[in-house]
């Protein structure tokens, strides 16, 4: 078959249709805030093989770990027409538990093999574990919540209720879970349905053929990238605050080595898991150099496995950003990964400058609250990330108050806040002062100031609260984070990561960091 660009420039545009309408689906019937609201998401299609072909413009540390979650599942399950397999085992390419990702085949007219696949991953806001919203402070990955491995969910088009009963009752919050579930199953289901409309219409083999294609031209375009980039060898280190056990400074370094249009990243320096719960596993490190590179590609393609094809990674099992079981796992999805990407990017500053942003505020400021909501009897779990400043770079200043990197979520309008969970929002208000300064100015964090109408439980992971986001060339580097529990009156700036019961009326005030500066602040445009 000749390839003709009109129609890998349709089929491109379909395959990531398909993705965006699932999202769609999954959005407008999940029951959390988490996940209705702020869009805690990803959707993608993937060929027989597990490869992914296009996704939705979703999550980032999602979509470059899900190839690995959907290999696995196809590993290890027989495929009968209507199936779906849950699972959300890290360590079987999963982020951290809460991410459930939920994958269905895609069946030939005969029924006889799969041609291809789409799947869904969504954040949970409980899965059990030690504390409520299942992101605790945790020394290993059994303290942290239920461990799926692939399990049918779906059989022959009839779900596994029983399957659901055993994990309902291991969660806080059953109803919110069960509609959870039920959402990503009619995710996949559109899924489902619109690729065997697109394989109705054109044949099973020019449906395979474009697939191939796309993966093939997302590598030509990742290759003509990595070429602009000189030839060379590039390091950058920088640091973790912690890892809630005392562990201070967690090395991850990268040195990063381009000939020709290939380009290989060695992590192996960075230092060896610890106890606490910043350790990510490989999926986490790939699905951040993945981000990365595919940023840098300034041709509308497809984010696919195609552009993974010239990069190699390299790190050594046992460390911080290639994590054995059973380490803990929570918060190497969320913060690790944005460490990750501040390294390769401090590196390819080194190359081209003006193509690099300074830091972003590298951190998601994760938080977690649960109790009894007074006024319904039934439990409740509250998780979000709030957003806060993104790096200056050689043209702009840095946007305040966004999620940035690894995150594409939305924060949580504080409308829905009140009206889902028993809190009252004090201050929800630009962080000003925090972007560093420089030519350009960093963007500034967020204050989201929260008063417990319940007495509840909460977690706090987060980072950027000791060593701030580096500016680039010059500039200043962005304001370190804080996270103030006010008990009785009496504020406590607690540090980046803490559990503590609180009492109704108590304050959690949570400011989030601020973007770096980038050039000298002696050129800034406000004082020249």
């Amino acid at each position: 078959m000749r390839l003709n660009p009109i129609l890998l420039e349709v089929f491109k545009n379909r395959f990531s249709s398909i993705s965006e309408e699932m999202g769609v689906t999954l959005g407008r019937t999940a029951f959390s805030p988490n996940i209705k609201e702020r869009h805690d998401f990803s959707c993608a299609v993937f060929d027989r093989a597990g490869d992914m072909i296009a996704q939705a413009a979703h999550i980032p540390v999602h979509l470059g770990s899900m190839p690995l979650s959907v290999k696995a599942a196809l590993k290890e399950t027989d495929w009968s027409p209507g199936d779906m397999v849950i699972l959300n085992d890290p360590f079987k390419g999963g982020t951290h538990l809460p991410d459930i990702t939920i994958v269905a085949p895609v069946f030939d007219k005969e029924g006889t093999a799969p041609c291809f696949y789409v799947a869904n991953r969504a954040h949970h806001a409980d899965v059990g574990g030690m504390s409520s919203g299942s992101m605790p402070l945790a020394r290993s990955i059994f303290q942290e919540g239920l461990i799926i491995p692939p399990l049918k969910i779906v059989e022959s088009g009839q779900i596994d209720n029983k399957l659901i009963s055993f994990f309902l009752n291991n969660v806080r919050t059953a109803r919110e879970r069960e509609g959870d579930f039920a959402a990503q199953i009619m995710a996949n289901l559109t899924g489902v349905k619109r690729m065997e409309h697109l394989i109705d219409k054109y044949g099973l083999e020019m449906v395979d053929f474009y697939a191939i294609a796309l993966l093939d031209y997302a590598e030509r375009m990742t290759r003509a990238t990595i070429r602009k980039i000189p030839d060379g060898l590039y390091e950058f280190e920088d640091f973790m605050d912690d890892d809630g056990f005392g562990h201070e400074d967690v090395r991850i370094h990268v040195k990063i080595t381009v000939k020709g249009d290939e380009a290989e990243l060695d992590f192996t320096k960075s230092d060896p898991q610890v106890d606490g719960g910043i350790n990510a596993v490989y999926a986490i490190t790939l699905s951040a150099v993945l981000y990365v590179f595919r940023s840098l590609v300034e041709t509308d393609i497809p984010t696919n496995g195609g552009c993974l094809r010239p990069i190699k990674v390299i790190t050594q099992p046992g460390t911080v950003v290639d994590a054995l079981f059973p380490a803990s796992v929570a918060g190497g999805n969320v913060e690790t990964s944005q460490r990750i990407v501040d390294v390769v990017l401090g590196a390819l500053s080194k190359a081209m400058p003006h193509k690099i942003p300074a830091a972003h505020q590298g951190t998601m400021n994760n938080v977690a609250i649960g109790g009894i909501d007074p006024e319904t009897g039934e439990p409740f779990a509250y998780y979000e990330t709030i957003g806060g400043g993104m790096g200056a770079t050689a043209h702009h200043d840095g946007e305040s108050a966004i999620h940035c990197h690894m995150t594409n979520t939305l924060n949580t309008p504080v409308e829905a806040l009140e009206y889902a969970y028993p809190f009252l929002v004090t201050e929800y208000s630009i962080r000003r002062g925090t972007g560093g300064r420089g030519r350009f100015r960093g963007g500034d964090g967020i204050v989201r100031e929260i008063r417990l109408l319940a007495d509840s439980e909460v977690t706090v992971l987060s980072e950027r609260r000791r060593r701030p986001p580096y500016g680039l060339f010059g500039g200043e580097p962005g304001g370190v984070g804080k996270n103030i529990v006010v008990c009785q009156g009496k504020p406590q700036d607690m540090g980046g990561k803490f559990s503590i019961s609180l009492k109704k009326g108590d304050i959690l005030r949570m400011e989030t960091p601020g973007g770096g500066g980038y050039g000298p602040i002696a050129v800034s445009l406000g004082e020249e």
